[in-house]
């Protein structure tokens, strides 16, 4: 069964900085396109970085230069430190794996959510 486990949220001040992570099991996690969603009260959820199996990345222009999404395969985690935060940082952040053949995802696989909520 596959899981994905969020871990690291909390509340930290405009400024501050955070790191969440996700824990995978249940799949072959190098061959995984990961990724952060995040949803605001009131919004939909929305893209916030993603790695690919070799490890490119890519943000949403909300957080470039500010978030970092990394991986360690040999823990299959995932991680976003998130730096600079803002109050309109606060969401739901989501984790989410995607394998992904010939553009097409075959399998999806979402994480229930850790709360970061930015605020003074």
């Amino acid at each position: 069964q596959v899981q994905l486990v969020e871990s690291g949220g909390g509340l930290v001040q405009p400024g501050g900085s955070l790191r969440v992570s996700c824990a995978a099991s249940g799949l072959t996690f190098a061959t995984y396109t990961m990724s952060w969603h995040r949803q605001a009260p009131g919004k939909e959820r929305e893209l916030v970085a993603a790695i690919s199996t070799g490890g490119i990345t890519n943000y949403a222009d909300s957080v470039k230069g500010r978030f970092t999404t990394s991986k360690d395969n040999t823990k299959n985690t995932v991680y976003l430190q998130m730096n600079s935060l803002k109050a309109e940082d606060t969401a739901v952040y989501y984790c989410r794996a995607q394998l992904i053949f010939n553009t097409q995802t075959v399998r999806d696989y979402w994480g229930q959510g850790t709360q970061v909520t930015v605020s003074s």
